[in-house]
């Protein structure tokens, strides 16, 4: 765990920092609806991030995401037959470093399910909240009325508390879900394992270039094959 934090500290220098406005579906705003309408109000995201183009091939991080035993043991929890990675270089394995100020806007996730490792806590703030099963993204309903309630307050989170160490599966495709403002001179860092339950699911171009400055297609196939879970 240690050798892990120091790597992604001596990593942070090459992370890319955003401070992007969106919305909480990630995609392009909608002209046709009005402005305070859930699909054009905008929140803030503020986050480093070093992605999977950027974790060395002999990472700890690469072992455990490509492991087998632990696909297994995923593809049961989550309870399907087989998970795939991200098809594209960049969005499977990363590490994000969000130090003082910093957070992370509400927003649903591309991902099917995402599973995180706390590497360093901060003094205070980085709390996770979510507000879950909020949308049905599986039936197109978006739910804009429920979205529009937790965006106004009107809605309380959750809160989930975890420490160094702890491994979370969460899924936010249809969970709202925001992380607060760091609080405090030590940085939070968090490694993001990002998984789907379909093959060939890559980020949108939107949220590329967000989360991670990124415009130009993706330079390489993703590092990883299909993973089966066994029977």
């Amino acid at each position: 765990m240690e050798a892990v934090r120091q790597a992604a500290i001596d990593a942070q220098a090459d992370a890319y920092y955003s401070d992007a406005k969106h919305n909480v579906y990630l995609t392009p705003a909608d002209d046709s609806l009005p402005t305070n309408h859930p699909r054009n109000r905008q929140v803030a995201s503020t986050k480093g991030c070093i992605t999977d183009r950027q974790v060395p091939a002999d990472s700890p991080l690469r072992t455990v995401y490509d492991s087998p035993r632990f696909r297994r043991f995923l593809a049961r929890t989550v309870g399907v037959d087989a998970i795939h990675p991200y098809a594209d270089d960049v969005s499977s394995i990363n590490v994000h470093f969000a130090d003082r100020g910093r957070d992370l806007g509400w927003h649903f996730d591309n991902s099917s399910f995402a599973v995180t490792l706390l590497i360093q806590a901060p003094e205070g703030g980085g709390r996770f909240e979510y507000v879950s099963a909020l949308r049905r993204s599986a039936d197109g309903d978006d739910n804009h009325t429920g979205v529009g309630s937790v965006l106004d307050g009107e809605i309380a989170p959750d809160r989930l508390s975890f420490e160094p160490g702890d491994l979370v599966l969460f899924r936010g495709r249809d969970a709202l879900h925001r992380v607060t403002p760091v609080e405090g001179s030590i940085t939070r860092i968090l490694v993001v394992f990002a998984y789907n339950t379909e093959p060939g699911i890559g980020l949108s171009d939107q949220a590329k270039e967000l989360f991670y400055g990124i415009t130009e297609p993706s330079l390489a196939p993703p590092r990883h094959q299909g993973l089966e879970s066994a029977p």
